[in-house]
């Protein structure tokens, strides 16, 4: 096994269960030891977002309960940008990949704030808002940001449970992304409802979305209901069918390799709880998948996954109950060790 650099972060939430801590876990990228990491976050704590800087070494971002929190020494400490709202739940950062002093964060109520000067301010977006499609017993989420590398103005939401909307001016408007999505839910294997009176519940039930530079115009989508490709921008959609390679096809992540702009990782898992996940790989921009986490056994819904952005051995995946996996071979082997929560929602190396 190649010599692992780097660390790894997880962040746990309380919303579904007080029998555990939230909270945010740092190790060493592959020994195994995890410390709790709280100098300067809030207490309690969950956490949902966890984003690593791609230029500015050791600057680190979380969303948590209260806001964007941003560390600017690995980690050992983080400061609180002092004019976000008060208790607004971030579940996303995103840093502009061509302008990193640009920063964006996907809020619960839905909402998208930016920040040009690295996160020390902030101001909210305007417009920000989609069609009242689904009622569920939370309030919709921002669950992912992605800023087209080639485009930097187009930027693409995933929403928990209101589907993608789009922006193509940097943020400033916003354009609903779903209607193709509420008509893929009229299939009979596309119909899902948990909470809803809707069938389309599970097609709107985005977790995440990416986008890469080798297919200018894609986006690619992880919902319940699987894993999901536009080559329009974001108005028509087309399912990638994971299900003829992966017996699970809940999509929980979805990331482009920061090292092949072909190559796809998905989480996938039977249902949001469960006793089982798995790590997927395409390399053909999602036409074709392998599973990677080979020799582990997830225990529940895997949650996320992270890609080490100068390592392209270094894979890491979480499952709901504090379960991490890493490789740092590039999947030939890999080590797992456990965190005392009941859910995490996000991961991250570097």
């Amino acid at each position: 096994m190649s010599q692992s650099t780097g660390q790894v972060f997880v962040g746990a939430g309380t919303w579904t269960s007080q029998k555990k801590q939230g909270g945010l876990f740092r190790q060493a990228a592959g020994n195994g030891h995890w410390e709790t990491v709280t100098k300067g976050l809030p207490d309690p704590m969950s956490v949902q977002a966890i984003t690593f800087h791609p230029t500015e070494a050791g600057v680190i971002y979380v969303g948590t309960q209260d806001g964007p929190y941003r560390s600017s020494d690995s980690g050992a400490s983080w400061e609180r940008a002092a004019d976000f709202p008060s208790g607004l739940q971030v579940w996303s950062i995103t840093v502009h990949p061509k302008n990193p002093q640009t920063v964006f964060a996907g809020t619960s109520p839905v909402g998208v704030y930016r920040s040009d000067d690295g996160g020390t301010t902030w101001r909210e977006l305007p417009n920000v808002k989609q069609p009242d499609r689904i009622t569920m017993s939370f309030a919709c989420r921002t669950m992912r940001v992605a800023v087209v590398p080639g485009a930097k103005d187009q930027i693409f939401a995933a929403l928990e449970v209101g589907g993608v909307m789009r922006s193509l001016d940097g943020g400033e408007h916003w354009d609903d992304c779903a209607d193709e999505l509420v008509s893929l839910s009229s299939r009979p294997h596309l119909k899902s409802k948990i909470q809803s009176d809707s069938e389309a519940e599970g097609m709107l039930d985005a977790h995440a979305l990416a986008v890469s530079d080798a297919a200018p115009g894609a986006v690619f989508l992880a919902v319940r209901m699987g894993l999901f490709r536009s080559d329009d921008r974001g108005m028509k959609w087309d399912d990638l069918e994971v299900g003829r390679f992966s017996p699970l096809t809940y999509g929980r992540d979805i990331r482009v390799s920061p090292h092949d702009a072909k190559t796809l990782y998905a989480a996938l898992s039977p249902a949001a709880r469960s006793e089982d996940g798995s790590l997927y790989r395409s390399a053909d921009l999602g036409k074709t998948w392998s599973r990677i986490d080979h020799g582990v056994k997830a225990r529940a819904t895997m949650m996320g996954l992270a890609l080490h952005p100068r390592d392209p051995n270094q894979v890491y995946g979480a499952s709901r109950c504090g379960q991490v996996f890493g490789t740092q071979d590039g999947g030939k082997t890999w080590r797992e060790s456990q965190i005392p929560v009941d859910d995490v929602y996000a991961i991250a190396c570097g």
